[in-house]
Order: C-alpha cells, then structure tokens, then sequence
C-alpha cells in the first residue's frame, strides 16, 4: 500500500512565503500517515496571477520557491510533485512541474503542453508550451504528468499509460467566472463535469488519479471550483476535497493497477 495525499489551496495572490506556509502547514498535519506523494495545486506558489507569473519567474531549478519544497520533501520523507511554478529560462516562460523524491533532488520536470487558450484563457499570451510527455520512477510506483486543460486531451493520458504511469498526477487551477461560481447549478454542473472528465481518465487507463485544484474566489472575476481529488483505476472517488482549502489522503494499491491491465491491456488494445 502507498500513502497519498492531495492539498486543496486558496493560494493567497503573490505571496509565496504565506502559500509555502500554508502547504507546510498540511503536510505537518498529516505526517503521522505514510506520506508516499503529496501533490500540490497548479500556481499553488502564487495564486492564479499574471502580475507575479510577469514579475517573480523561478529559474530552471525552481529557485527558492523548489528550494523550499525540496527541504519539506526531505523532511517529512515524501515524494512531492510540486505543480506548477513560473519557470523562466531563455526568456521563455513556462508553466512547470517539478518532482522531487524523499532526499530533496528534483527528479523530473513536466511543462504543460495544452494551455488554455480558449473560452477567454490567453495563457499563450504569457507562456511557451511543453512539448514532451513525461513520466519517471519513483520509489512506490511509476507516475505520469498532466497539468490543468491536459485533462481536455485524453490522447495524452493514454501515451501516459502506455508508457507505464501506474498513477497520473494532475495540478490544476480550474476555474469558472465568478457568476457561474455564484449560481448554485451553474457551480454544481461545472463541478460534476470536471469530476466526470477525471474520472474517465482514470477508468479507460486503469490508473491512480490524483488531481489537486484551487478553490474559492481568486481575483474578483474567476474562482476554482476545487474538488481535489484522488481516484482509482475503477473510477471510484477514493477522496475528495470538495470546496474546502484542505488536504486529503488516501491508501492506494499499486497491484491494483497490475491486475485491471491483465485482464484489459491499456497499452495494446488499439
């Protein structure tokens, strides 16, 4: 069995000391569990800001913001994906991952590839996408990466299965205008849509799923919707942070994965 746990933020705008607090603050409170991954949301570092993205980039390492990620991963003993930072390098931004194991050593980056360009987003107007899939080995299991609207190209989440991710980990900052968040439908509808998107990405993969998102009001005009989740290979929800600025946790069984893919081959099916 492998510990996770999924924090739900309310990353407070441009303040990475209060929001690397406030993740320190969820990890602590669950170190007496066996902590294998704790994943952390998209921008979980600044909130979902363009002024910070323009003015406060990390560099290719991750600058103080990773640094700072590493020393908890090292000291609570957990992998961390640490989703996502401003990463700024050749006078490129990107919107970045990074991974690091249980000594503090970045093991891996993913930059998002599908940014959200439509429906009003203008993240191409600031950032360069990724263009490489990515998955690597950790210690417990073998783990894929996605950020955000990936979840909107499921092409992607098989060539993660096909490439052996036995968990797909997914930051995220999705958001909905402020009046769809204020209508009780309206945020109800865009809550069951996303859930429905995460958990047939799990099912048609036979993967672990663990998704962390931002939540609540964020600027005056846009709100996440939350709903911070870890799912099973079956599409059951496992644990759900619902609208709350939380962490929750989940047991998982890896062999779990290894038995739906003997009996429905992902990776050679088509």
């Amino acid at each position: 069995m492998a510990g996770i746990l999924t924090i739900q933020l309310k990353s407070t705008i441009g303040n990475k000391e209060v929001n690397l607090k406030k993740v320190e603050h969820y990890i602590k409170n669950n170190s007496d569990k066996k902590l294998d991954l704790v994943v952390l949301p998209e921008f979980f570092s600044t909130g979902v800001n363009h002024k910070a993205f323009d003015e406060t980039p990390e560099d290719e390492f991750g600058g103080e913001t990773i640094k700072k990620v590493a020393q908890l991963a090292k000291k609570y003993n957990t992998n961390i994906v640490a989703g996502t930072v401003i990463e700024k390098v050749d006078n490129k931004s990107y919107n970045t991952s990074f991974v690091i194991n249980r000594d503090g050593k970045t093991v891996g980056k993913y930059r998002k590839i599908h940014l959200f360009n439509v429906m009003g987003g203008t993240e191409d107007e600031r950032i360069t996408a990724g263009n490489e899939i990515v998955t690597l080995d950790l210690d417990f299991a073998k783990i894929g990466l996605a950020t955000c609207f990936d979840l909107r190209y499921p092409m992607q989440f098989k060539e993660l299965a096909k490439q052996g991710a036995e968990i797909i980990v997914h930051p995220s900052a999705w958001i909905v205008p402020d009046e769809i968040y204020h209508d009780e439908q309206g945020l109800k509808f865009a809550q069951s849509t996303y859930l429905a998107m995460l958990r047939t990405r799990a099912y048609d993969n036979g993967v672990y799923l663990v998704s962390s998102n931002q939540t609540k009001e964020i600027n005056g005009r846009v709100s996440g919707i939350g709903n911070s989740v870890i799912i099973a290979p079956t599409s059951e929800i496992l644990a759900n942070a619902k609208n709350d600025q939380c962490a929750v946790y989940a047991d998982i069984d890896i062999e779990i994965v290894k038995y739906y893919r003997s009996i429905y081959p992902i990776a050679t099916i088509d």
